[in-house]
């Protein structure tokens, strides 16, 4: 099969493209496509765990760590003890994090919607439901 037919690189060229637009409309508030993913992950909650928000954005946990360590120094996130179970990290959104909540989600309408401009509304189900159904498929 050629290079260009095959699903890991279309969806990794088609990824890359998303990512590289994204990061370029986020970059006016400091923040990362992976970052917007963990924010997402707390707007509206009190509190989630690593593992949590790795398991919500399918990343390693491993891989979460590094990006909680900027979210915090940008001081967009804060990590806390549970004072319930002291073997478990929580973390929290900060006043600062919270504030990126509407101009934000505003950044990601507006990407979605041109990435998709040139797609029906079918096209526009149908492309989700296959990207769907491809994430949903256990080849272990």
């Amino acid at each position: 099969m050629e290079l260009k037919e095959c699903i890991n690189y279309l969806l990794t060229t088609a990824q890359h493209n998303v990512f590289q637009y994204l990061s370029i409309r986020l970059a006016k508030y400091d923040v990362t496509p992976s970052q917007y993913g963990v924010l997402s992950c707390l707007w509206g909650k009190s509190h989630a765990t690593p593992k949590q928000i790795a398991e919500t954005l399918c990343l390693e946990t491993s891989t979460i760590s590094g990006v909680l360590d900027r979210m915090q120094k940008k001081e967009l996130i804060d990590r806390v003890i549970n004072k319930e179970d002291r073997r478990e990290v929580q973390v929290i959104i900060t006043e600062k994090g919270r504030a990126l909540q509407e101009p934000i989600t505003e950044i990601i309408d507006s990407v979605n919607e041109e990435v998709l401009k040139d797609f029906t509304v079918e096209e526009v189900a149908q492309i989700k439901n296959a990207l769907r159904r491809i994430a949903s498929v256990d080849f272990t």
